[in-house]
């Protein structure tokens, strides 16, 4: 098993992807949310200076803020920067859309995206639409040091639903996505995967295709409770924003919250919907990944840390893993918030790295 840690770009935080590199991460995934974090490239070019092993990427670009061209120059030069190690984590743009108010691109967009920005990373010359109007691109000048296409980068696609699973097939040489850490939606989701990759003739062996997935960890001490305060410290922050995620998939989609919701959900709803519909999607993702509001702190219950993210003894946590593992997952992508993410990188790194 892989082990990669998704960090929120921000300047003064570069010294944790040197210190992700030195506790053994294979992956440093940078964040992209353009109205809560810094911009990502920018960090991307810091890491690759910093360091000289850990793979180093988006995680993930939001293809509704950045045309394909504009991403596919910006990876080719972290690239040139840091060679056969850079990769491109690529995504609707879940938050960072909703967080200015608009909805995540459409499929048949991100389709179209996904052709363009994996035939540049390839060096490849395709055709573009912009405004109307279509012609040729290629970038022009890669062999005088501008970008590199060799090593290709790799391209995760960012996936959840059937639809988008079946263009990271299609397009992906892996996947990023955020499923329960339960073998049974693991092998789930390796089936959809290998059904989409057969459909185009694409190889289903599992190297070919890793699958990594977003979670957040935490390692209990002796005769510690799931729910303590200081694990809620360390994973409070992501398992909130599955919370955040349901109420926008009941907005955007009339997609009802998940059973172990419904306790909480009138509440959580009231407190949201307090704020004016106009000013919405200002409140609903504060704190995103980052930390727990106060006004929040009291949904982050037993069930919900167990339900998104993975606690337990070291015992339990390699067992669960290594079950993981079987079941067809390559990477785990922890998300730990601002404040305890130096104490749950060093859990992961003496526990876990390279014992499972």
């Amino acid at each position: 098993m892989d082990f990669g840690i998704c960090i929120a770009s921000r300047p003064s935080d570069i010294d944790d992807v040197v210190a992700a590199e030195r506790l053994g991460f294979t992956h440093a995934w940078l964040a992209d949310s353009q109205m809560i974090w810094s911009d990502v490239y920018a960090l991307l070019a810091l890491a690759a200076d910093r360091t000289s092993t850990i793979n180093i990427g988006t995680g993930v670009a939001v293809a509704g803020t950045r045309i394909a061209p504009v991403t596919a120059a910006a990876i080719g030069t972290i690239n040139e920067l840091a060679p056969g190690r850079t990769f491109c984590g690529i995504g609707t743009g879940n938050t960072a859309m909703r967080i200015m108010g608009h909805k995540p691109q459409r499929i048949a967009e991100f389709d179209e995206y996904l052709r363009i920005l994996t035939a540049l990373l390839r060096g490849d010359e395709v055709d573009y639409t912009f405004n109307g109007h279509t012609a040729p691109i290629r970038h022009q000048m890669p062999e005088y040091g501008f970008v590199r296409h060799d090593p290709v980068p790799p391209v995760y696609v960012s996936a959840f639903g059937p639809k988008a699973l079946g263009l990271a097939a299609k397009y992906g040489n892996g996947l990023i996505t955020s499923v329960p850490p339960d073998p049974v939606a693991v092998r789930g989701i390796r089936a959809a995967i290998n059904a989409g990759r057969q459909q185009h003739g694409l190889s289903t062996d599992r190297h070919a295709f890793p699958i990594a997935t977003l979670t957040t960890i935490a390692v209990l001490e002796p005769g510690e409770a799931i729910d303590s305060d200081r694990v809620k410290e360390q994973v409070g922050a992501f398992a909130i924003a599955a919370l955040h995620y349901s109420y926008e998939q009941l907005t955007q989609f009339g997609r009802r919250p998940p059973a172990h919701l419904m306790p909480m959900w009138d509440d959580y709803v009231a407190a949201v919907e307090a704020v004016p519909q106009e000013r919405r999607h200002l409140r609903t993702h504060l704190g995103h990944n980052c930390w727990v509001i106060p006004e929040e702190e009291r949904f982050v219950t037993k069930e919900l840390i167990e339900r998104a993210c993975l606690v337990g003894t070291p015992d339990d946590l390699r067992a669960r893993i290594a079950d993981l593992d079987a079941s067809g997952l390559d990477q785990i992508v922890i998300l730990p918030p601002l404040a305890a993410k130096n104490d749950v990188a060093a859990d992961v790194a003496r526990e876990l790295i390279g014992q499972v």
